[in-house]
Order: structure tokens, then C-alpha cells, then sequence
């Protein structure tokens, strides 16, 4: 029986095994800092998560029980500073910074501050403030742009009250009504055609909404009869 040869271009190839051998010859110290680099980091963040940021965040969810009930009650100071037991909205940003309470306490604070007059703190924690629930979100631009427009600066307050009301469409509620005063603080500077636009974006969308039904007669004062 003839003996059986390999391809000739086989015949310098080394073993898989030999190969992965070499590897780890060379490369075994590396590789094994490397793996023990990523075991480090991928325990370090479950620990992080299960013995400091769960149980920070279950703490802040508590405190922040109390100041949201002074909020509803319309006494936005108790609600900011706290009461004698229970941390108001300032303490909970201070102490569980990070967490989601937290960020929804700078909403909170910001929009306190607007109802005591204190703009510029009102602008401070609104802008701190960020969320994916839309209309949350509208809200806080709206707030925001509340608070520039108290302080005289309309550009700035016609700039959070149009992505206000552009920001969720399906918002019947705050959005055209941010649109209309967007609209109303371009007029009252001079700015005719980006008014018409904020206007006409109100007739088309909300026209069942109470700004919606008095919209012809602002667009008419600026020329638009149709």
C-alpha cells in the first residue's frame, strides 16, 4: 500500500496546538493581567451597584416622599429646605447626587423657585434638569423659559418656549400654549415671521385647543388672513 502524502502546502503548518502553545508562551503574562483587568471591573460594578447605588437610590425614593408633598400643597418652601424630620428637594440633590431622585429635585426645586421669584436659582436647577418622559420634559422647558422671561431675556425665554412646544407633539396640553408664547415674545420683538411660523404651527396642529381657537386673531393683527 503507497504511504500517504500531505499536500506540500501543508507540510509547514504547526499544530492548532502547537500554535495556541506559542500564544501563550509569549503572550500568556499579558492576556492573564488582561482577564483579571476585566474580572476586576465586571465585579467592582455589581458590587458598586448592589451595595452602593441600589440602596442609595431606595434612599433617596424615601426622602423624597415628604418634600414632593410639601410641593403639592403649594408650600414650596418647606418643600426646597425641608421640615424639622424630613430633607426638602435642596438636601436630596446634595446628598444623593446621581441618583434619579435627585435629578427630579432639581425639576422641583427649579420650578419652587419660580413660584418665590428667585429666578435665577429657577434657571440654576432647571437646567439641571433632564429626563426621557416627554412631558416632563416640556414642562421643564417651559418652566425654564418662564424663568428667562421674568428676567427680561426674551431671546432666551422664546428659546426654551419653542423647543417647548416642538419638543412632543402629541402634548395637547403645555405644548401650544409654549408655542403661542414663543409666538408672542417674537412679536413683541419686532421678529414677524418667526411669530407667523410659532403661530400657524398652533392652528395647524392644536386647532381643537383654547389656544388654537383664539390663533386667527394674532396671525390677523400680522397680516395672515388665511
Amino acid at each position: 500500500m503507497s504511504e500517504i502524502k500531505h499536500p506540500a502546502h501543508l507540510e509547514g503548518e504547526k499544530n492548532p496546538v502547537d500554535q495556541l502553545q506559542h500564544f501563550w508562551e509569549r503572550w500568556g503574562k499579558q492576556a492573564s493581567y488582561g482577564i483579571l483587568v476585566l474580572v476586576l471591573i465586571v465585579a467592582g460594578y455589581f458590587a458598586y451597584k448592589n451595595l452602593v447605588s441600589e440602596p442609595k437610590e431606595a434612599k433617596a425614593n424615601d426622602a423624597i416622599f415628604r418634600a414632593e408633598e410639601y410641593y403639592r400643597m403649594d408650600s414650596a418652601r418647606l418643600a426646597l429646605n425641608g421640615d424639622n424630620v424630613n430633607p426638602g428637594f435642596l438636601k436630596i440633590i446634595s446628598k444623593y447626587g446621581g441618583t434619579k431622585a435627585a435629578n427630579l429635585s432639581s425639576f422641583y426645586a427649579g420650578s419652587c423657585y419660580l413660584k418665590l421669584g428667585d429666578f435665577n436659582n429657577a434657571v440654576k436647577y432647571l437646567k439641571d434638569f433632564s429626563t426621557p418622559v416627554k412631558q416632563l420634559q416640556v414642562r421643564a422647558f417651559g418652566l425654564l423659559g418662564d424663568a428667562y422671561s421674568e428676567q427680561g431675556k426674551k431671546e432666551e425665554a422664546a428659546e426654551q418656549y419653542k423647543k417647548a412646544g416642538t419638543y412632543y407633539e402629541k402634548d395637547e396640553l403645555f405644548s401650544p400654549e409654549y408655542l403661542f408664547r414663543c409666538g408672542y415674545l417674537y412679536e413683541s420683538m419686532g421678529k414677524t415671521q418667526e411669530a407667523i411660523a410659532m403661530y400657524k404651527i398652533v392652528k395647524d396642529k392644536y386647532p381643537g385647543t383654547p389656544r388654537g381657537t383664539e390663533i386667527d386673531k394674532y396671525l390677523a393683527r400680522l397680516g395672515v388672513t388665511q
